[in-house]
Order: C-alpha cells, then structure tokens, then sequence
C-alpha cells in the first residue's frame, strides 16, 4: 500500500492529500528515510511523521481495506513516540494556545461564541 493512503486510511492525518503534501514536504520518514507519496510500506516498518516540534513514530502491524474507524485505528498501526517527546508536544501547543490573540479579532472560536451565546440569554 502507497505510503499516503495509508497515512490517510489509519487516520494520522485528515484527507488524502494532504498526506501527498506533507511526503512531498519531506516530513513524513520510512524506516528513517525521506519518502514520495508512492512509496510502498510493509508490515513492520516504522513511520515518522513530523509534528513540530517533534517527530511522531508508528509501527505498521497491518494495511486496512479502506478507511478505518478511530476504534479500529491500534489494530493496524502502534505509536512508538517517546513519552518525554509526546510531553514536548503537549507543552508547545500548550504555549500556542496561551500565546494565541484573544479577544474580537477575526471569528471566534467555538467556545468564544458559546460565551457569547450565554452572555445573550
């Protein structure tokens, strides 16, 4: 199976292409090397792909026929990310989200516009 597809039918990122995008972007890593969206996986491979700051790690246990729900999704793919790695993520978009600008500039947020809705009532 192309390493895109399967990117997309395991759920690790939304659609397709964007799966194409982010190969071509060099941030997806098969066995430790830089792969095209055309390239076949096998079981046992591991598969990086980068989410700044870091590099998230799967090992490929199996290949779905199509797109596979989120409850199915550990029957074919197992996370192999450090623990201290995953912190690092959860602490930058941790800062992310304090550093986004808060307030009435541009759309709001979902839980921006239920506060405005309960301020109305």
């Amino acid at each position: 199976m192309r390493i895109d597809k399967y990117i997309w039918t395991i759920r690790l990122l939304k659609t397709r292409s964007l799966a194409s995008k982010e190969c071509a972007a060099n941030k997806v890593l098969l066995n430790d090397d830089i792969v095209k969206a055309s390239k076949e996986v096998k079981v046992g491979d591991v598969i990086s792909i980068r989410v700044n700051p870091i590099w998230k790690s799967f090992k490929v246990l199996d290949f779905p026929k199509s797109r596979v729900g989120a409850k199915l999704v550990p029957d074919y793919v197992l996370e192999t990310t450090d623990e201290v790695d995953l912190q690092t993520l959860a602490m930058a978009q941790e800062v992310q989200r304090q550093m986004r600008h808060q307030g009435f500039s541009g759309r709001p947020t979902k839980r921006d516009r239920r506060k405005l809705d309960d301020l109305e009532l």
